[in-house]
């Protein structure tokens, strides 16, 4: 009987980029590094549309990047902020900002 080989270690940065990689999912975690949104406001900072950022949005929260808020008091309002595993994005943020000044043209 043949023996059942394990599932090859997947490499962490191909995991990272797995959870965090999609355009998308990066620009709502850099826009929250400045602290909590409304998703009105989350939605017009990155240029998104309301079904694309809802997505989004329940994706992230479902990996544990981002939690929501809910505020009842008139008018009702949807805030966003990161979780401590989002907020420990900030970082790799400022380190792609540090690589682009030197390597990208503007």
């Amino acid at each position: 009987m043949a023996q059942a080989q394990e599932p090859e270690s997947v490499c962490p940065v191909v995991e990272s980029i797995e959870q965090v990689g999609s355009e998308w999912r990066l620009l709502v975690l850099h826009a929250l590094q400045d602290g909590e949104q409304r998703f009105t406001e989350l939605k017009r900072s990155i240029d998104a549309n309301g079904r694309t950022l809802s997505r989004v949005l329940d994706d992230l929260e479902e990996a544990g990047f981002v939690e929501r808020r809910l505020e009842e008091a008139a008018p009702v309002a949807t805030y966003y902020s990161l979780t401590p595993k989002g907020r420990s994005l900030g970082p790799v943020f400022g380190e792609i900002e540090a690589w682009a000044d030197e390597w990208l043209e503007t």
